[in-house]
């Protein structure tokens, strides 16, 4: 079955919710302020705009590879290694090591207004809620600081989107068939991963996908 277009779809249809984490959920506090100042702090004094484009080039490098931090090993490599991204974009002489747990906590993460109560909603209707995302090990972790992990009886990271086999797994650990249920996300790679599973999908906002449900 492919994906279906909610268009108003009656709550009598599903079972289960799944949800993309970042840009559904969640979004990237701007991280240059704060990596002007850590660097700084380490004799390394570089401009906003220079920052920018190290930022860039380590998420243009860390984009395709999350999935590699799916476990405690993985992640702590692919972090040293997308510090070293950053630290040679910017060209600063510092170990790739030491300045990785800096660099990950200068990227701090909030939720998309709306996002609380439209969850609160979901749950009132008593549907199950899942967030599959592309997304390393930290994912839980994250949705913890932002006050929205409570909500969830399944988290999966490194879904491996547009490929539905996290989709797929979700709904497997909450005991629903993909027929019942819905994955709402920001990118074509949420819709493919849905057309795939045989699942509906709706685009983010959240809270306006969740309005439509009659």
């Amino acid at each position: 079955m492919g994906a279906l277009a909610m268009g108003g779809m009656s709550v009598a249809g599903l079972d289960a919710v799944t949800i993309d984490a970042y840009g559904t959920l969640l979004r990237l506090v701007d991280p240059v302020p704060t990596l002007v100042d850590v660097l700084a702090e380490r004799g390394v004094r570089r401009s906003p705009d220079v920052v920018l484009a190290g930022f860039q080039a380590e998420a243009a490098y860390y984009v395709p590879r999350v999935a590699e931090g799916e476990d405690e090993a993985g992640l702590t490599k692919l972090r040293r290694d997308s510090a070293g991204v950053f630290l040679e974009t910017v060209a600063a002489d510092l170990d790739a090591d030491e300045f990785a747990p800096v660099y990950v906590g200068a990227m701090r993460f909030e939720q998309i207004e709306g996002s609380t109560k439209a969850l609160e909603r979901l749950r009132a209707l008593g549907l199950e809620l899942a967030v599959v995302a592309n997304w390393d090990l930290s994912l839980r972790e994250r949705l913890q600081e932002a006050g929205l992990a409570h909500f969830f009886s399944v988290v999966v990271h490194a879904a491996r989107k547009p490929a539905p086999d996290g989709l797929l797994r979700a709904l497997s650990l909450v005991g629903v068939s993909p027929q019942r249920a819905l994955h709402i996300g920001d990118a074509d790679t949420d819709e493919a991963a849905a057309r795939v599973a045989g699942m509906r999908f709706e685009r983010a906002p959240l809270p306006d996908a969740v309005a439509r449900l009659r």
